[in-house]
């Protein structure tokens, strides 16, 4: 399957080398060039591109950037994609750390990954906002071990979501329904879910647990 990723940091890197270890094609971009993917290039067969390339083709594209530069992203950015791609969004908002005050998630109530589907003008399905990016390389597990990891997935379309899913599974972790968009306040930075490395049972149990209220460390 060819899979754009826009973001080459810790997820987006290790997302790369975990899904052409498993013989997709992947195409990664950040905001500073091809040519600073060289060395990712070199070690994964990934292909370096440009922003505005790496949907090209894709069925799926992974969105894994910071949430303040996600209206700085191209419009028409998936105008060339394949029909039907399916849109990861990873980001997190941070406030105070990084990305300064949204209004929309403040004022309008939001969730940081409605936020992103409107700047990017197309559904987003989210998932791996919570995950430790080293247990993409150190944690998969077969399915049915006792041991493997599950992660929510949030979004609206149940066609996305389960390719999203799938694609979860086969890079070896367990996954959960979240909802739909708007339920994904649940899994944001701060909730019970959130960087929990534990299965099925504890993960669904860690969403009901989640409180819509936003701790003064995750507001602005």
């Amino acid at each position: 399957m060819k899979i754009g990723i826009i973001g080459a940091g810790n997820i987006g890197g290790n997302l790369t080398r975990r899904l052409t270890a498993l013989g997709h094609d992947v195409y990664v971009a950040n905001s500073r060039g091809p040519h600073t993917l060289t060395g990712l290039a070199e070690e994964t067969g990934a292909t370096p591109v440009t922003v505005e390339e790496a949907p090209r083709g894709a069925e799926i594209v992974v969105v894994t950037i910071p949430l303040k530069a996600v209206p700085d992203l191209p419009s028409g950015l998936f105008d060339e994609a394949a029909d039907g791609v399916v849109v990861i969004d990873t980001g997190n908002y941070y406030p105070r750390q990084r990305d300064g005050r949204i209004a929309a998630i403040e004022d309008e109530g939001l969730t940081e990954s409605r936020w992103t589907e409107r700047q990017l003008g197309h559904p987003v399905i989210k998932a791996f906002n919570g995950t430790y990016a080293q247990d993409i390389l150190d944690r998969p597990l077969p399915a049915g071990d006792p041991g493997r990891i599950a992660l929510p997935v949030a979004g609206d379309d149940a066609a996305a979501k389960r390719k999203v899913r799938d694609l979860i599974d086969e890079l070896g972790f367990d996954t959960v329904d979240a909802g739909g968009l708007d339920d994904s306040w649940r899994q944001q930075p701060d909730t019970p879910v959130y960087g929990l490395r534990d299965g099925v049972e504890a993960v669904t149990k860690a969403l009901a647990e989640a409180s819509p209220e936003r701790t003064p460390e995750f507001s602005g």
